[in-house]
């Protein structure tokens, strides 16, 4: 039996004709270890029960065109809805237009939603830590091409602060850009005490790089993929799992 179909809507002062989904694990039809609302493609899930998620996701949230789904690489690359044929392999979508979506999947890495303040271009971005530390955020506000104070920002559910821990690699992947990124960092006793090992905080990495960038106008975070079993899938939690959508589009 389906569930009940839910989802997160950005909280951000955004004009009036930019929508705004982040879908939650509950409300489609797959089977565990996927349950429920799986949308990703490339997980294991049936494709039959995927194909089913992806046209329910489309009917409950009264989208106006299919969703332009990426083939994510957790690197840098931009595409503008509507410019492909075939599935790009990109982590950012971009649109100038109304009544296309544009969309990236997650299950702990972060999902940001851009929208301009006239209302006349949105953008989905994938960051997972390679992706911000490489500079995906600067390459998506690159291609919406306005100056960041022109932009909103929302950041959708990630892993979060108290349970990411990473190693000195993550670490002196930021800190080496910008010392001022070392604050989103604190020693992790998660496992016991393990010189070299750091409880990073995604949230704050972002408006880092946001705020380079004049990005001010951020809202969202706050949210644990991982902690919160029953709303989120979280691939650090559980290894094999489903892929969360969070979309953005005009009409």
């Amino acid at each position: 039996m389906r569930q009940q179909f839910d989802w997160l809507q950005a909280e951000w002062p955004a004009p009036r004709n930019v929508r705004t989904a982040s879908t939650v694990r509950a409300g489609g039809i797959s089977a565990p270890p996927f349950d429920s609302l799986n949308l990703g493609a490339h997980v294991g899930d049936q494709p039959d029960a995927v194909s089913s998620n992806r046209q329910r996701l489309r009917e409950e949230l009264q989208l106006p065109a299919e969703p332009c789904w990426l083939n994510q690489v957790h690197g840098t690359a931009v595409v503008e809805a509507g410019h492909w044929t075939a599935t790009p392999d990109a982590d950012a979508c971009i649109a100038r237009a109304a009544n296309q979506v544009c969309v990236v999947m997650t299950a702990d890495c972060l999902p940001v939603l851009f929208c301009s303040r006239e209302a006349d271009r949105v953008a989905a971005a994938h960051a997972g830590w390679r992706g911000l530390a490489g500079g995906v955020l600067e390459s998506t506000v690159s291609s919406l091409g306005l100056p960041g104070s022109e932009l909103l920002a929302w950041l959708g559910p990630a892993i979060g602060p108290d349970v990411f821990e990473v190693g000195d690699d993550v670490r002196i992947a930021f800190t080496s850009q910008d010392a001022a990124a070392a604050q989103a960092f604190r020693p992790s006793y998660r496992l016991g005490h393990r010189p070299g090992h750091w409880l990073a905080d995604i949230y704050l990495l972002a408006r880092l790089h946001l705020a380079r960038l004049g990005v001010t106008a951020v809202y969202g975070g706050g949210l644990c993929t991982m902690s919160d079993t029953a709303r989120f899938f979280s691939f650090r939690r559980d290894g094999k799992t489903g892929r969360m959508a969070s979309l953005i589009w005009m009409t």
